[in-house]
């Protein structure tokens, strides 16, 4: 059981690295359709697509999805090691 908790941080940290390198990609052109990016993608959309989805709608020019979802996967690790440190 203690070997779970340096995988689910190293699991929540991993996450965060692709949502925020998915950031930075879409400052710059680039090929979504390539291989290791295609990984990227579909590796972060299941959690950005519902939270684009649940948001209204603003005219702002940029996409605030990422910032929740590093906030709301900072809440969902903190809960997950708790659990996992009260179970030791």
């Amino acid at each position: 059981m203690e070997q779970a908790i340096p995988i689910a941080n190293l699991f929540f940290t991993i996450l965060r690295w692709l949502i925020l390198v998915r950031v930075i990609l879409s400052w710059i052109p680039h090929n979504p359709n390539h291989p290791l990016l295609s990984i990227l993608y579909e590796g972060t959309e299941p959690i950005l697509g519902p939270i684009r989805r649940l948001m209204p709608k603003t005219g702002l020019p940029f996409d605030l999805s990422p910032i929740i979802a590093i906030i709301v996967l900072g809440i969902v690790h903190n809960f997950v090691i708790n659990l996992l440190v009260s179970l030791l």
